[in-house]
């Protein structure tokens, strides 16, 4: 059964449309997103990587079937959370090293009539031997792969949904207010970025990630070392904090020491760029279509590098989710989407949450003005 007890954020009616429409039973679903996403909860820290590698052996699994009781298929590890904070009730707990969590999936399925009928499985986050394997359990069963449609379920945002991520978002601009100020000439990748790690966690995220670089490192995305801001630098960021599940996903420009008219000039380009990109989601824009605004406005202002990735959606998940802003995707914008628009070039990094409403956008993550890049040091 359900906990009542607990307030459902996911969009249930939504779910059951598309399942109908694809005729589907039932849901056997792997990855952290739709976990996080269906049973209301999500697992941090080393528990949440498991959730990622489609070979772990301590993966955990949610059997969803369209009419009857949702069951989480857990190890010993995992369990415990789920019966502190799930909405969900029912528990089937695996032996982890030695039982396969899809062998109590496809046993929970026979119990309730289902395992001839049309069933979904993630095949873009479970292994091809585990692929293999449910079929093999299931052999009158109908498997297809749920990944897209589960994306596109998850693409409208509840409105509990988009407190949590306003929640997160205003942790993490916390975080950047209390540590950037705070940087000085001298100070190492390494030192700033435990800094604003622990300043979210201090503030009530359950875990945070991301980057944090110099201007003149030139390997952006290679992880944090010892190397020393000096004056003139311009710290890159692009950070993650989540709060029940649901990120705070927000890039702000830093320059240690005061910056030159050169630096003044270049940021508010990019800044003007940006916003005016934010101001291209609108309820039914396409979304290759404001990437190819962005990439005009940055080659009319003389940059000529590759913009891949102009935006993307978040939700129970920071990234990896459609819609993304590329040149490929005709997906069209809908009223409850939320999409963190980060265009820029090179270490120019802006980026902020977006709900894309009737009126326009509306920023989710306001807390830390953007007007001006922030002077340190």
């Amino acid at each position: 059964m359900v906990d009542q007890t607990r307030t459902i954020i996911a969009n249930i009616d939504r779910l059951n449309r598309f399942l109908d429409e694809a005729g589907c039973s039932a849901l056997i679903l792997r990855s952290g997103k739709n976990f996080t996403y269906l049973a209301g909860f999500s697992y941090p820290g080393t528990l949440g990587r498991h959730l990622d590698f489609p070979d772990s052996p301590r993966e955990v699994l949610l059997v969803w079937p369209r009419h009857g009781e949702p069951v989480m298929i857990l190890n010993h590890y995992a369990a415990p959370l789920a019966r502190r904070d799930s909405w969900l009730d029912k528990i089937e707990i695996y032996d982890d090293y030695a039982e396969s969590p899809y062998q109590k999936a496809a046993a929970v399925l026979k119990d309730l009539g289902l395992d001839r009928e049309v069933v979904g499985l993630e095949k873009s986050y479970i292994s091809a031997i585990r692929w293999e394997e449910t079929v093999g359990l299931l052999p009158g069963a109908k498997l297809f792969d749920c990944t897209e449609m589960m994306d596109q379920v998850r693409w409208i945002k509840t409105s509990g949904e988009v407190e949590l991520l306003r929640e997160g978002a205003l942790i993490l601009d916390e975080a950047y207010l209390e540590i950037f100020p705070t940087v000085r000439e001298g100070d190492t990748e390494r030192e700033v970025h435990s800094r604003i790690v622990a300043s979210c966690v201090q503030r009530g995220a359950q875990w945070a990630h991301g980057i944090l670089n110099s201007s003149r490192n030139t390997v952006a995305y290679g992880g944090e070392s010892d190397f020393a801001f000096h004056r003139g630098d311009i710290i890159r960021n692009d950070y993650v904090s989540y709060y029940q599940g649901y990120p705070g996903h927000q890039s702000r420009t830093v320059v240690v020491g005061e910056p030159t008219q050169e630096q003044k000039d270049t940021y508010r380009l990019m800044r003007d760029i940006y916003r005016m990109t934010i101001n291209q989601c609108q309820v039914g824009a396409k979304a290759n279509d404001i990437h190819r605004f962005a990439s005009e406005k940055f080659k009319e202002a003389g940059y000529q590098d590759r913009v891949s990735l102009v935006g993307h959606s978040v939700g129970a998940w920071w990234h990896q989710q459609e819609p993304y802003i590329v040149p490929t995707s005709h997906v069209l914008l809908e009223e409850g989407m939320v999409l963190a628009l980060e265009p820029h070039v090179g270490y120019w990094h802006l980026q902020d949450m977006i709900l894309v409403t009737p009126d326009g956008p509306q920023l989710l993550s306001p807390r830390f003005s953007t007007d001006e890049m922030l002077v340190t040091g």
